[in-house]
């Protein structure tokens, strides 16, 4: 019984003799991207007096694989009221001195992607992805309502760190779809905010040669 334990061990040995510095090879990629144009869609869902809908065009160049820098990034916000806001006036007398929406954001941030690879569907079909990660800065545009009964309001810049997460699932070697997480820190002198965004883009892929 030892010696049959003890075959499987000679047999490795013997192939490392013969095929010695054996190199596992990294299939490379089936996609690359160049430059990039996405429109996008989704929701800036955190504050409690109102929802956003968001519409987002964006542009990135892309270094390398992993590295790349959204040039430039606009997002417009049209905002639904929940209702919150008018109840608490409504039933219980409050009247805050400030209610703020923001309008849109505008910013810039380094992309780094350290992981590609892809998976099968059913056994029929594979699909090519990866994920990226996203650090930049952005400047929001809010509206300030200072009198709700008045109806009086005020616009503002305030500036803010965007951080973020995405997955990319390619389409083809020009169209990719896009599904993004990201927070923007704003600081004011109100305080500090957050403005989550999630949304889902479609990509398009220009000037690649692959």
């Amino acid at each position: 019984m030892l010696l049959v334990l003890l075959l499987p061990l000679a047999a490795r040995a013997q192939e490392e003799l013969e095929n010695p510095g054996v190199v596992l090879a990294v299939q490379d990629r089936a996609f690359r991207m160049n430059s990039e144009l996405m429109l996008a869609i989704g929701v800036v869902p955190l504050d409690a007096f109102y929802k956003g809908l968001s519409g987002e065009v964006s542009y990135t160049y892309h270094f390398s694989d992993s590295i790349a820098w959204q040039i430039g990034r606009f997002l417009y916000s049209y905002n639904i009221s929940t209702g919150l806001q008018n109840q608490l006036v409504r039933d219980f007398g409050v009247n805050p001195t400030a209610f703020t929406q923001t309008n849109w954001i505008a910013g810039s941030d380094f992309m780094w992607t350290p992981i590609y690879g892809k998976f099968a569907w059913l056994n029929s079909s594979v699909a090519h992805f990866e994920i990226y990660t996203l650090l930049g800065f952005s400047v929001v545009n809010q509206r300030v309502s200072s009198d709700i009964a008045a109806g009086t309001t005020s616009t503002t810049f305030v500036p803010g760190i965007n951080f973020g997460i995405g997955w990319r699932f390619y389409i083809s070697k020009t169209v990719s779809l896009r599904f993004e997480w990201s927070d923007n820190v704003c600081f004011s002198t109100t305080g500090v905010q957050n403005i989550m965004v999630v949304q889902l883009g479609v990509a398009f892929n220009f000037g690649s040669t692959e």
